[in-house]
Formats: structure tokens, C-alpha cells, sequence
């Protein structure tokens, strides 16, 4: 009988794009990486998070496959989308994004498909049709009381769970007109004169953080896990990295570099050394991931003086921080 070859690879999270885990030198993954067992036709997403687990499922299979075990052959895609139900679609596709994207995406997911199932009912993926995608943002904006941009990225969110079961927009005659409205609202600029303020304010370590957030132009997150390893001073470059150690992985897994001014990489460079440690850049008193930044900000604006142009109160300072998307 011939031998059935096992083989290992990860799964991208965005493309979805197939690649092989060498069998010698393996590389260190990140923990949300997706891998996936081939053997014959058969491919299995392992819920595992590190390549030796996988490599260990590996071998499990390999000798399952030995004793004379063989995988129950699946229904090929199209065929099992016309008969699974909206349900059944809705807990398999889930489960999934919860394997391989971030919390917060998988939570995105979660409602935006619930809310979906509350407005069309249960039913095959086959009947879906035009009318249910017109109806679902009519659903949102009335009976949940969802915001423009809200309505628009649940619609998204549906459209994608869609067309992983080949159901797109071009069979369900979606045509750009369709699709919700919203308006892109210009983000809030405030002028020098108000950031001057602003910093007159702050203590060295407030200003060594705001103005990092300020020459980099990193989001939150990226400023909450940045660590000393992200800082090059011999290029006056910061970095957008995997923080392995908090789980943490930047926007669509994309890891960048930024240059910034000399001055401030030289401030860096003296704060990690009156403190004698790397880790976190900004962390709390104990050493964790700081998540009160914009409070901060808040008290400094308090403390400035500075008035919220469209309240006219003194209750929020500078958005030195760009909102993140989705």
C-alpha cells in the first residue's frame, strides 16, 4: 500500500495563502499562527500554537495513517455550501477567525454574523439572495441603532463570511450602489499654539511618551508594546514589531520601520539608561503594558487648560494618537 505523505504548513491570515513549514531549521512562529495538516486530499487546521505541537500532530497522523486509518473524505466546497445551514456556516467560519486573526477581529466577526442571523433567520447558505443584503443594513440602522460606519463595516464583515463559501457579490447581484453609506470625518487638528501648550505641561516622562506618539505616528497599541529592541540609534529609526511575550501582533501583521529625529531617539537612549532595563518603552510601575494614554492626555489638557473646540469644555487634550480602524 502506498505510504500517504503528511505534510505542514501555515495558513496567512489576510490571503489565506498557503506555506510549507521546512522539515529542518524551523523558524519561530508567531503563537497566532494558523497551521494546517495536508495528507491526500485532505487538509486539517490544527488548533495548536507553536510549530512543535504542530510537528507533534504531525506525527500522530503519520502513524494513524501507518495502523490503517483514513480521513472520511469531505464534500467538496461548493457542494457543502448549498446544503450547510446559515448556523452551521456562521459556528465553522468563526471558529476559524477565533484560530487565526486577534481578539478583537474575531469579536468584530461574532456580532456583525449574529446580527446578520437575527435579521434573515436560519436558513441554507444557498438561499441567501439580493433582498437579505439589502435588508440586513436597514436592520442595523432601525432595530440596533447602528452608526453609518458601523452599518458599513458589519456589511463588510457579512459580505467577506460570504464569499469564503463562494457566495459573492457578483451572484447576489450586490452592486456598489448597495453597499451602506457613511462619511469619512475629517480628523481634529489642533495648532501649534494649543500643542505648546500642551507640552508646557507635561513632566519629562509625559513629554518623552507624547512626543514619541507625536514623531513616529504610531497607533496606540503599537506605543503600548513597543519595547527597546523596536529602537535602532545608529539609523534614528523606530520599529512596529511582534511583541511575542504580550501575544501581541501589529495591524494586518505587518511589521514596519519610521525615522525619526535624532533629538528624541537621544532622549530614548537616556531614559533606558537612568533606568537601567529594556522591556516596555512606556510601561506601568510594575513593568506592564500601560493602557491610560489618552487618559493622561485628558489630565494634561485639564491641567492646560485646553477647551474642546466643539464643547467648548476643558475635558480632552490633543489627539496625538490617530483612532484605529476595525
Amino acid at each position: 500500500m502506498k505510504r500517504t505523505k503528511v505534510s505542514l504548513y501555515t495558513r496567512e491570515p489576510i490571503t489565506r495563502r498557503y506555506r510549507k513549514v521546512p522539515s529542518r531549521n524551523k523558524p519561530d512562529y508567531p503563537s497566532t499562527t494558523t497551521f494546517v495538516l495536508r495528507y491526500d486530499s485532505t487538509w486539517e487546521t490544527l488548533k495548536v500554537n507553536s510549530v512543535a505541537a504542530a510537528t507533534a500532530e504531525k506525527i500522530q497522523r503519520e502513524l494513524d495513517l501507518l495502523r490503517g486509518w483514513r480521513p472520511t473524505p469531505k464534500p467538496r466546497a461548493e457542494n457543502a455550501s448549498k446544503v450547510k445551514m446559515l448556523d452551521a456556516a456562521m459556528d465553522d467560519y468563526l471558529a476559524e477567525i477565533e484560530a487565526g486573526r486577534k481578539p478583537k477581529t474575531f469579536r468584530a466577526y461574532k456580532v456583525s454574523l449574529r446580527y446578520f442571523y437575527e435579521c434573515v433567520g436560519n436558513k441554507p447558505l444557498k438561499d441567501i439572495n439580493r433582498g437579505d443584503l439589502l435588508d440586513f443594513p436597514v436592520f442595523l440602522r432601525e432595530e440596533k441603532q447602528q452608526a453609518d460606519r458601523s452599518t458599513y463595516n458589519k456589511f463588510e464583515n457579512v459580505m467577506t463570511f460570504l464569499k469564503h463559501y463562494d457566495i459573492t457579490g457578483k451572484t447576489l447581484k450586490i452592486r456598489s450602489h448597495d453597499w451602506p453609506k457613511f462619511v469619512e470625518e475629517m480628523p481634529e487638528i489642533y495648532e501649534q499654539e494649543i500643542l505648546d501648550k500642551f507640552f508646557a505641561e507635561c513632566d519629562a516622562d509625559e513629554l518623552l511618551l507624547f512626543e514619541y506618539f507625536m514623531m513616529s505616528g504610531m497607533r496606540e497599541q503599537e506605543v503600548i508594546y513597543a519595547t527597546d529592541r523596536c529602537l535602532d540609534f545608529s539609523a534614528n529609526t523606530v520599529s512596529v514589531r511582534h511583541n511575542p511575550i504580550y501575544g501581541w501582533t501589529p495591524k494586518m501583521y505587518k511589521e514596519r520601520t519610521i525615522p525619526v529625529p535624532a533629538a528624541l531617539m537621544a532622549k530614548l537612549k537616556k531614559m533606558l539608561v537612568d533606568r537601567g532595563k529594556g522591556g516596555l518603552l512606556f510601561p506601568t510601575k510594575n513593568s506592564q503594558p500601560k493602557f491610560d494614554f489618552l487618559d493622561m492626555a485628558k489630565r494634561i489638557a485639564r491641567r492646560a487648560e485646553i477647551r474642546n473646540p466643539k464643547s467648548g469644555s476643558i475635558d480632552s487634550g490633543p489627539h496625538t494618537t490617530p483612532p484605529e480602524k476595525g
